[in-house]
């Protein structure tokens, strides 16, 4: 079966088609605004340098899918790269997750309430509602989810297409002159600050491609060139919509505020309506549909592994995980009524995802070192001394997207990220501690990992093979 997802499985522009569809989302819509406000029109630089320096964030991605092929994705790269307490620690942040599903809803209710000013007072409520309706819409399944969001998906890249074209023209001259005060508006540190802000939305560009890796052609060459095509895509389109967001109307104006601002003055009143709700608000429910679907198997995963009592992992008689994703539910709608705004549950999120990123880049190192033969075959190998730079400077990419996320942190929000980070870790190590997750098991399951991908690897390799000897005979 493996080989013939090598044979007729996804082609390079399936993977880029795939890829961009899935890293253009609510990141942008959400956070544009909170990035102006850090650097002004220099924005631009930060979406843009945002996008490569997130692909070094996330280095582990595009140099182990050139290594190996990874039926599980991410999930089967962490588990070569992650000792025991950090593979908890990793179970339990994907439950964490809610407070993206929380931001998601709260990003939602404000466009919505701008098109539909009469609910503005209930924003919060109708927040929580979209929350409710997209779990619902997942205990129908996966195919149901994905018929979702192949629709929102396409009004949504056909609505950024119509503010482009309505909006680039409209940019007030001088943009990249700095006669106002406004391109470097925060200094150096100003526009290090807006990258960081921005890695939510510049994120996205590998994980669409690592989680196909068995139904793609030669993914061991496909992935890694996908995922940098589709950087520089992004990258692309991320600087055009940021040159339109803050050139259009005065920085002061725009700055904190969503892209509803921009669009009032660049449409009628009437297209407005239908970008507001063809482009931001199906942005943000196509990451809200994705984020279901991708972590309804992780989720369950997490209770059956031992993180969390066996209750949670309980299941309908069609394998619908009830406990896990009700408590996930719970753990997505709470934040909406703590008074976080939707920068500070984004930035406790990505703070906890980039201090995994920085585990596993720099566990890198001693993973080529244990797998000699499949990095010296990898398409993206490279002499040593350059990797183990290159892992290091992914490290330090994700510890500085942590640590501007955190200091710019309320108390409040500093206190709590704080604990969350002690809290999982403590669990983690709790769970081990009292044999409810035994250190043997994880370390026999990252084996049976390696052994799967090394098989597939081998499969690959031996198919490659079969058609070179073809193409020699003809």
């Amino acid at each position: 079966m493996q080989l013939l997802f090598f044979k007729h499985g996804l082609g390079l522009f399936n993977i880029f088609s795939l890829g961009v569809g899935g890293a253009i989302g609510s990141g942008i819509f959400v956070m544009m605004g909170f990035g102006i406000a850090y650097t002004g029109r220099s924005i631009v630089l930060a979406v843009s340098v945002g996008c490569l320096y997130m692909l070094l964030a996330y280095l582990f991605h595009p140099i182990m899918s050139s290594m190996f092929v990874l039926p599980g994705g991410d999930y089967d790269m962490k588990a070569m790269l992650m000792g025991p307490t950090m593979t908890g620690f990793s179970a339990l942040a994907t439950i964490v997750n809610g407070l993206g599903m929380a931001s998601y809803g709260l990003a939602f209710a404000s466009y919505f309430v701008s098109v539909f000013t009469g609910l503005a007072e209930y924003q919060l409520w109708i927040a929580a509602l979209l929350i409710v309706i997209f779990f619902a819409i997942s205990i129908k399944g996966t195919k149901a989810m994905a018929t979702i969001t192949t629709i929102i998906t396409a009004s949504l890249l056909i609505s950024i297409v119509v503010f482009l074209a309505a909006g680039l023209p409209q940019v007030q001259p001088g943009y990249f002159s700095n006669a106002d005060g406004q391109f470097f508006s925060g200094g150096f540190g100003g526009l290090i600050g807006a990258i960081a802000m921005m890695s939510f939305a510049c994120q996205g560009t590998t994980m669409a491609p690592v989680s196909v890796m068995p139904a793609t052609k030669k993914p061991r060459k496909t992935i890694p060139i996908g995922i940098l095509l589709i950087c520089l895509t992004v990258a692309v389109v991320y600087a055009l919509m940021s040159i339109v967001a803050a050139g259009v109307l005065p920085v002061e104006q725009v700055a904190g505020e969503n892209l509803s601002l921009v669009a009032q003055t660049i449409f009628s009143p009437t297209m407005f309506n239908i970008f507001i709700l063809g482009a931001a608000c199906c942005a943000i429910m196509s990451s809200l549909a994705s984020g279901m679907t991708m972590l309804r198997y992780p989720l369950l995963a997490v209770a059956e592994d031992g993180w969390l009592p066996k209750i949670f992992a309980k299941t309908t008689s069609s394998g619908y995980p009830y406990m896990m994703m009700g408590f996930f539910l719970v753990f997505s709608i709470v934040p909406l009524f703590t008074g976080l705004s939707v920068d500070a549950l984004i930035s406790l999120l990505m703070i906890i995802s980039m201090v995994m990123n920085a585990y596993m880049n720099i566990s890198m190192i001693k993973l080529v070192k244990r797998y000699p033969e499949q990095w010296k075959k990898a398409t993206l190998h490279m002499p040593t001394p350059i990797f183990n730079c290159l892992c290091i400077i992914g490290t330090v990419c994700a510890l500085a997207v942590s640590y501007y996320l955190f200091k710019d942190l309320s108390v409040g929000s500093m206190v709590f990220c704080v604990v969350l980070l002690v809290v999982m870790m403590g669990l983690a190590q709790l769970r081990l501690r009292t044999g409810a997750v035994k250190k043997e098991d994880l370390l026999a399951k990252r084996e049976r990992i390696a052994a799967a991908a090394l098989a597939a690897t081998a499969a690959e390799e031996a198919e490659e093979l079969r058609e070179a000897k073809a193409a020699k005979a003809v």
